[in-house]
């Protein structure tokens, strides 16, 4: 029997172990570092002190047992007469012999290594076995101090922002005074004589930069061509790439570029799964991204969501310094020119941006966190959405609007304005995701006309729009269901003019494909004489809404099922939960004839396709069809 300090050093040694595994390759729970080093306290000396004190030898209880058969005669009487017969008999005589020795320990070189205990009888084992712990230890200190220490504060980078038909933004970041001022060149990339100018010509640029804004600023280019076309910039501090006007308003394709795409995921942490050999900033999902995005001709990503993450794998601090250091370590990261040099990158906020499940809105830590936010990436976002009338939002919004091609998009936020999560969902509480400015402009947009040729609204949420995910239900849009039955209501009413109503979301780390039917109203019969009716709305079931909810580009996924379908009202089609690295992309094309037009969405996970699906816009004027049940409605009465 093993003593005590051999116990102890076997039980941290295996709690290590599946702690770090579980850190390193699944989930960055901040939790975990500090009870795994605290292990590794116990487990050292504990494990120097059962190999010193544990017995190498044991103890060996050895019995033989010897079995003699003995055979004998015996008489017997026979027919109960005087004559006596004999009768052969065999008896067995056991000898039990112990025997008690003292015997060198089994080696088990296997148990020792996968068990983590002190071998007596082997220092090499002993040792390999307590490197095994401290190798463990060192690389959760790796992945939870290294990155800590590439500050990113010479970082110098240029990312394109939003591009229109009209303009470009490209942000800028240079702390070195001396390359002051920054100039920004464009020229078309394939010109075509004698129409097209093909030298570069100057966009503009940034005479300083400060501390103010950490050393950023937005160079916004101005483009004279009305037709799509790929343009090339450069700056000069050195960096280049490349981008393409999107097609005009309410066309789909051109034939030089294909029908009109682009991609949608939200969740990066870098370093997960862990690699030893990668860079302390890497981003593996960067690099799956990178792998197809030539073969997609997207426009633009729209990332829903925690492109930091400030309180993985530790909290560092509340200031706003701390979180600025977060989104430089981004885009320091070595995979990230590969996605962000020629791809358009346009963003909405999120919890992780400030804290986890954040739904305290502006108090708090939220103006140190906001900061970084509005330079790296609402500064190059599209505009602010507009209020009815024509009114520009306020300047502090953070929710965006705009058209481009076939479709117009509106990115909401859903963290700055939203009640408390745990907050009761009732109508005196009056609880609310978008807060009563947001709502309007957001149900403003929906009702609003769209130009012809325009057949979609997508809708992205940083947070799912389904009720289906249980988990921290109250943290998603199942948690403020009175507001998304109005805002589902004005999305069914869409349908009407001919436009189909698409939710991009994240946050989860699952994919979920879900759909939202209208109700079917209950026609009820009349009482005392009076007449039938009907209680409730009524919509056609093209009215459909649709929501596509992935992520993560780049971290852990759970690993059990978590989506649960409750009832009629949230349709599952398709749920895949693995994968640390997933995105979709959104193609659309109009139909022959102008009437309808097509959406696409294919999933991709770790780099392969693994499921798409078709949907169609309604075709318009969505009245019911003579004679039909839906006949006996008003649609949207």
């Amino acid at each position: 029997m093993a003593i005590p300090q051999t116990k102890v050093a076997t039980a941290t040694s295996i709690a290590i172990r599946t702690l770090s595994y579980f850190f390193l390759r699944w989930a960055l729970a901040p939790p975990f570092p500090a009870l795994i080093f605290a292990l590794f306290a116990v487990n050292l000396p504990s494990f120097v002190s059962g190999y010193l004190n544990e017995p190498k030898k044991e103890l060996v209880d050895q019995v033989d047992v010897t079995v003699t058969d003995i055979p004998f005669e015996v008489e017997v009487p026979e027919n109960g007469r005087r004559n006596r017969g004999t009768e052969k008999l065999v008896a067995e005589q056991v000898a039990v012999e112990e025997t008690l020795s003292i015997e060198d320990r089994p080696l088990n070189p296997l148990k020792t290594l996968l068990s983590g205990a002190p071998n007596p009888r082997s220092l090499l084992l002993s040792a390999t076995s307590l490197l095994i712990n401290a190798l463990c230890v060192g690389m959760v200190a790796d992945r939870l101090f290294t990155e800590r220490y590439h500050t990113g504060d010479d970082l110098s980078f240029a990312r394109l922002g939003y591009v229109s038909e009209h303009e470009a933004k490209l942000l800028i970041r240079e702390p070195d005074q001396a390359k002051m001022p920054v100039t920004v060149e464009v020229h078309i990339k394939d010109p075509v004589a004698p129409f097209d100018n093909p030298m570069w010509q100057s966009a503009g640029g940034i005479r300083f930069t400060s501390n103010e804004t950490d050393y950023t600023g937005v160079v916004t280019i101005p483009l004279r061509q009305s037709k799509m076309r790929t343009y090339q910039w450069r700056t000069s501090n050195n960096y280049t790439g490349e981008f393409t006007t999107p097609p005009p308003v309410g066309h789909a394709e051109e034939t030089t570029t294909g029908p009109f795409t682009f991609l949608s995921t939200s969740c990066i942490v870098s370093r997960l799964p862990y690699s030893p050999f990668d860079h302390p900033l890497a981003i593996p999902g960067f690099r799956y991204l990178a792998k197809v995005l030539p073969t997609l001709n997207a426009q633009f990503m729209l990332f829903l969501g925690d492109f930091i993450y400030a309180d993985v794998p530790r909290y560092w601090g509340s200031s706003k310094s701390d979180y600025r250091q977060k989104y430089r370590q981004v885009y320091a990261s070595p995979d990230w020119p590969s996605v962000g040099q020629n791809l358009s990158w346009i963003h909405t906020l999120d919890d992780h941006e400030i804290a986890n499940d954040w739904s305290a809105n502006s108090t708090g830590v939220y103006k140190a966190a906001f900061d970084p936010f509005d330079h790296y990436q609402a500064a190059a976002n599209p505009p602010p959405a507009r209020k009815a009338g024509g009114i520009t939002a306020r300047k502090t919004a953070t929710y965006y609007s705009f058209t481009q091609g076939p479709a117009s998009f509106f990115l909401l936020d859903t963290r700055s304005f939203r009640s408390n999560n745990y907050l009761a969902d009732t109508a005196e509480e009056k609880k609310t995701m978008l807060g009563p400015e947001q709502l309007e402009d957001f149900l403003a947009w929906l009702k609003k006309p769209e130009p012809k040729g325009v057949k979609w609204k997508i809708v992205a949420s940083s947070v799912p729009f389904t009720k289906n995910w249980p988990v921290n239900t109250q943290d998603t849009w199942g948690g403020f269901l009175t507001e998304r039955k109005k805002v589902l209501e004005a999305m069914w009413d869409v349908s009407r003019r001919g436009v189909g109503v698409v939710v991009l979301s994240g946050d989860r780390h699952e994919f979920a494909a879900t759909k939202f039917p209208p109700p079917v109203p209950v026609l009820v019969a009349g009482e005392n004489g009076e007449s039938d009716h009907v209680e409730g709305r009524a919509w056609p079931e093209e009215a459909t809404v649709w929501e596509f909810s992935v992520s993560p580009l780049s971290q852990f996924y759970s690993p059990v099922p978590t989506y649960r379908e409750k009832d009629g009202d949230d349709v599952l089609v398709k749920y895949i939960h693995k994968g640390n690295s997933k995105f979709g992309a959104i193609t659309i094309e109009n139909l022959e004839g102008g009437d309808q037009s097509s959406l696409k969405y294919r999933l991709f996970v770790d780099g392969e396709e693994v499921w798409n699906t078709v949907l169609l816009s309604p075709k318009g004027d969505l009245a019911p069809s003579r004679g039909s049940f839906w006949s006996k409605f008003k649609i949207g009465a």
